[in-house]
């Protein structure tokens, strides 16, 4: 009796990668690896469905500002949502600082939706805050999205993605993994004379499970 091996080729298109030129292509891939329905439950910062445009939108849409009448008014950091309810939560936070400004033109999005962040404290308080909603109102083994970008403020390099995987652990994230959505091209500023640091072509989208972490990080405990 002769037993046969067969084994099947996995071509390079077959394989999620941590890398892609393409938000779609990443949230499409995290949906597959992290979320088994297909869908995000909750959205807290829907703006105008930029994510979804392919894609079922989430079954909770929320916007401090909406922008049409099928998102409801809410803040991030307090969501109508009860402890431990909600399986799975994409934020899509501000990445800059200094708004408003008196150049920021007043009909800007960002400008307009995140009034608070005047310095890169604001900004990371909010992202502080949001993860402690956020753990609040996600089930045991809930998952969050959370899409960031290091900046650069007051001529100082701010590693956003490390304080926010820093603290996430503390409440008792585990992250998970990591996807980087690469820009192809970047505006220029006229302002922009003199380089002090690498001009970002990059994001992060983290993704966190509300579990204890499984890896010990150094500094780093559940509170």
């Amino acid at each position: 009796m002769r037993i046969y091996n067969i084994m099947y080729m996995v071509t390079q298109a077959d394989v999620i990668k941590t890398v892609s030129y393409d938000q779609e292509e990443i949230i499409k891939n995290i949906l597959t690896l992290y979320c088994p329905d297909g869908v995000i439950e909750v959205d807290p910062t829907f703006s105008k469905e930029n994510f979804y445009k392919n894609l079922p939108k989430p079954k909770y849409v929320y916007d401090i500002n909406p922008q049409s009448t099928e998102v409801i008014q809410s803040d991030c950091r307090h969501l109508p949502h009860e402890n431990e309810s909600v399986t799975s939560i994409m934020f899509d936070p501000p990445f800059i600082v200094g708004m408003p400004a008196k150049n920021v033109d007043s009909s800007s999005i960002i400008a307009n939706r995140f009034s608070r962040c005047f310095d890169i404290k604001d900004l990371w308080q909010l992202y502080h805050d949001a993860l402690l909603e956020f753990y609040r109102i996600l089930k045991p083994n809930g998952i969050l999205i959370f899409k960031t970008q290091d900046t650069v403020s007051s001529a100082k390099q701010y590693l956003s993605h490390v304080e926010i995987i820093n603290y996430a652990v503390t409440l008792g994230f585990y992250p998970k993994d990591v996807f980087v959505l690469v820009a192809k091209n970047r505006i220029i500023g006229a302002t922009h004379h003199k380089q002090q640091h690498a001009r970002k072509y990059h994001s992060y989208f983290i993704i966190f499970v509300k579990q204890a972490s499984p890896v010990k990080y150094f500094g780093a405990s559940k509170q």
